[in-house]
Order: C-alpha cells, then structure tokens, then sequence
C-alpha cells in the first residue's frame, strides 16, 4: 500500500509529464512510441500508477522537457552519478547488526 505522500508524488509526476507531452504538441501515441511503450502504458503513467516502471516515467519526462533531480545539464547529472558512486564505495559493503542485537551463544 502507498502512503498518500507517494501517491501524490506519482501523480504529480505524470501530470508534469500530461502538460510536458501537450506543450510539445504531442499525443498519447505518440510519446508511447518515443518511449517505447503502448498508449495504455502513457495512460498509466499520465494517471501516477505506481506499477509502471520507473525508467518509463523518467524516459516519458526526460523526453518532454522535465529536469530530473533538478540537475538540468547532462554535466550535472554526470558529476553527481560519479559522486554518489564513490559515496557507495567508501560505505562497508554489508551492514552488520550491533553488537546488542546479536544472541550470545558462547557457553
């Protein structure tokens, strides 16, 4: 079950993509087909359900003119991908339950 936060995320998100897709002049099957999806797909997407896959959403947005994270240059986007990877590689590569947490089974 989504929480009303993401509900009203999604469909924000595929309402930017409605005006998005209406400012370019475009119609429902035609962004289907520069994404790569069927019209059905575009209608799921343009109503903010949350079983359509995030790259469709991001595809349909980037296609229509949406910045995604703000970062509205492809540099950007560039620079803060290669930032969070390296964030990735200084963090332990497995989390490890506190030492309290563990049963003590020394007998």
């Amino acid at each position: 079950m989504l929480t009303p936060e993401t509900h009203n995320a999604l469909r924000l998100f595929g309402g930017l993509i409605e005006e998005g897709r209406l400012r370019k002049g475009w119609s429902r099957e035609e962004l289907a087909q520069r994404v790569g999806v069927g019209v059905l797909t575009i209608r799921r997407v343009i109503q903010g359900a949350p079983g359509v896959a995030i790259g469709t959403y991001f595809e349909a947005a980037t296609l229509v003119g949406i910045p995604l994270f703000a970062l509205e240059s492809q540099g950007l986007l560039d620079r803060e991908l290669a930032r969070q990877q390296e964030k990735l590689q200084l963090l332990p590569s497995r989390v490890r339950r506190p030492q309290e947490d563990r049963v003590d089974d020394d007998f």
